[in-house]
């Protein structure tokens, strides 16, 4: 079984616009904080904030990363986000294929995996000498 850090999850999170969820998807995987962001088409969200009911049009990003990356996934898209309180949610994947997750956690990783051990994992293996 994979470390608990290396737990693969689902974070959930929302945006006012296409624009603003197109930024932060493509700010998370290429800061490598997910392997993998979708962006699910408008939808309507009906919600309380401040003592009021509202309605507001928004989009549904869906992130596969691992539990190693949530705490600087949260900083960095709080950093971003227009939202006060922006919704990011992280839910624990039960079961992974075995090809999904090795292909997730070599494009998914904290910043406290060195990139080079990254670009390590990328580069193709030399061929063995003859003997």
């Amino acid at each position: 079984m994979a470390e608990i850090n290396s737990a693969a999850i689902m974070v959930l999170m929302t945006a006012g616009s296409q624009e603003e969820a197109s930024r932060l998807a493509e700010m998370l995987v290429g800061a490598h904080l997910a392997a993998c962001v979708q962006i699910m088409p408008q939808m309507e969200s009906i919600y309380r904030w401040k003592g009021e009911v509202h309605r507001a049009p928004e989009f549904l990003l869906l992130a596969k990363t691992t539990a190693a990356c949530f705490d600087e996934l949260e900083r960095e898209v709080r950093s971003l986000h227009t939202y006060d309180t922006p919704e990011i949610i992280a839910l624990p994947v039960a079961h992974v294929s075995a090809p999904y997750f090795e292909w997730l956690t070599s494009n998914a990783f904290p910043p406290l995996v060195s990139r080079q051990a990254a670009l390590e994992r990328e580069a193709p293996i030399p061929p063995q000498a003859e003997g």
